[in-house]
């Protein structure tokens, strides 16, 4: 076993000794115990006196310091209260990384789409009420109302809408494509009055043949009225023959047709026989179809191939018309700019509006057209005594005139208002 200091072992030397309770102390002075250390070397350090357990040691409060991070990571960054994040300026980095630039931040939020959708929303709206606005400076204004005695002012509007089979602004090849025949001719294929108030709305078509007499010139087919004096004398004729005065007027030629059926991409017409007619340039087979505006156009002229003759072409005329006004009122039709543009532009050209028409009379008419055959709305014939629509039949038709003239079309019955005119069976 190896010796320990302080047990004689060669520890216990004059080094040492002392140390370890040996010979402790070889240079003592003569009379001093073995035991006693030196005087420098051996003096023991005073103890300090510790304050009780239980005593309360004063504090000082010490800020508190963040915890270290390691040398190599990155700086914490200061809490910030929370609150909307605020967009970087032009050529700040983004604080969510990413690279693309100010504007390619600004596509990726969801916010900026929805201000690019209302932006684009009003945008169309300015749009589609200012085309007809432009467009309609540029429609012709037509003198319609004649001189000397008219009935007085009536309830409701009654307006007069006259198809001209005019070939004006047509060219050698669009009369050709619309087979339109003679360029000077200027009758009236379409006569219609159009009757909005309190009650129903009525559409009453007027036959072209209808032999009626015209102030000067003595009795005559109708449709030569506005060859011979335009429009105010159809309209005064028109007026004494009926007692219904009329407030508005709107023509049409007849290339407006055809160019608003195309502006409007087509429409569907139901032909209950199949029609050929090489005057009108028709051949169409029986049956629901959709044609564009040449055939439409031919469609609503031909009164060859029927028994019925010019009385089955009024109501083939009300089709056409109705079937347009579905068109123009369809939601893609407004939707489109395009369409809407070509169809406001079709107007001005080939329409004209009676003097003292404004573009809200103009939308009123043309919303009544669409409504005909709809509901209550009534669409009706002139009553006739024969397929030849030569004479009125006055027991019939006089009652319905003074319906009109009354505002009160409700009372109108179906004897009186007949698809062909014709008394029903």
């Amino acid at each position: 076993m190896t010796d320990r200091p302080g047990n004689g072992g060669p520890q216990d030397g004059p080094e040492f000794g002392w140390l370890y309770g040996g010979n402790r102390n070889p240079d003592r002075p003569p009379g001093q115990p073995a035991d006693e250390p030196p005087p420098e070397a051996t003096r023991m350090m005073p103890v300090q006196q510790r304050p009780e357990p239980t005593a309360a040691r004063p504090t000082t409060p010490r800020p508190v310091q963040p915890a270290p991070t390691p040398y190599d990571a990155p700086p914490q960054q200061p809490l910030t209260p929370a609150g909307p994040p605020v967009p970087p300026g032009p050529g700040e980095p983004s604080r969510r990384g990413g690279g693309g630039g100010f504007w390619a931040r600004r596509v990726r939020r969801p916010r900026f789409w929805i201000r690019t959708v209302l932006v684009l929303l009003l945008l169309w709206l300015v749009y589609t009420v200012a085309v007809p606005f432009v467009t309609w400076r540029s429609a012709d204004q037509v003198a319609f109302e004649p001189d000397g005695d008219r009935p007085a002012e009536q309830d409701g509007t009654t307006y007069l809408l006259v198809g001209s089979d005019s070939r004006a602004g047509l060219s050698a090849e669009e009369r050709k494509e619309l087979s339109t025949g003679n360029p000077k001719s200027e009758l009236t294929d379409t006569i219609m009055l159009l009757h909005t108030g309190d009650g129903p709305s009525v559409l009453l078509s007027v036959p072209r043949d209808s032999i009626v007499d015209m102030p000067g010139y003595g009795q005559g087919k109708i449709n030569s009225a506005y060859s011979r004096g335009g429009p105010e004398l159809l309209v005064q004729t028109l007026e004494n023959e009926t007692g219904i005065r009329i407030d508005k007027y709107v023509e049409i030629g007849l290339g407006g047709v055809a160019d608003v059926v195309d502006a409007v991409g087509g429409i569907e017409v139901c032909p209950k026989e199949r029609i050929q007619d090489p005057l009108a340039g028709l051949k169409i087979s029986k049956g629901c179809q959709e044609v564009d505006g040449a055939t439409a156009l031919a469609y609503s002229r031909s009164r060859k191939q029927s028994t019925l003759g010019d009385l089955a072409r009024v109501e083939r005329q009300r089709e056409v018309i109705g079937a347009i006004g579905d068109k123009v009122l369809s939601p893609w039709s407004v939707a489109n700019p395009v369409r809407w543009w070509k169809l406001n532009r079709a107007v001005p050209t080939f329409f004209g509006f009676g003097e003292g028409t404004s573009s809200i009379d103009a939308g009123r008419w043309a919303l009544a057209m669409t409504k005909t055959g709809t509901g209550d709305n009534l669409t009706c014939t002139m009553p006739v005594t024969s397929p030849s629509a030569e004479t009125w039949d006055r027991d019939r038709a006089d009652p319905l005139f003074q319906a009109i003239i009354d505002d009160s079309t409700g009372d109108i019955t179906k004897a009186q208002c007949t698809p062909n005119g014709i008394p029903r069976p």
